[in-house]
């Protein structure tokens, strides 16, 4: 029997930091993982990332897709690799 666990994540960048995670250190298969965001707006989460940030040139931007938070969702047959999902998408504030 499968399980599905799924949280959301504030920003893209943490979205993806958690998915390289479960993929490079616990090897996960990525194509058990989906990504989407949580409203029907094309969103990189809610809260400005990184790549989203002013440079020192810039006063300040507006141009990122801030609609909505970020939907990460993994699909296991194994059952007991749950609290191993659950730590790594705690760690990158998935809620």
């Amino acid at each position: 029997m499968s399980t599905t666990i799924e949280r959301t994540f504030a920003t893209r960048r943490q979205a993806e930091l958690a998915i390289e995670h479960l993929v490079q250190e616990h090897g996960f298969e990525r194509t058990d993982i989906f990504v989407a965001p949580e409203g029907q707006e094309n969103s990189a989460g809610e809260d400005v990332s990184r790549a989203d940030r002013a440079t020192i040139a810039e006063d300040e931007r507006d141009d990122a897709a801030l609609e909505s938070r970020i939907v990460v969702s993994i699909d296991l047959e194994d059952e007991s690799m749950a609290q191993t999902v659950e730590s790594v998408f705690s760690e990158f504030d998935g809620k």
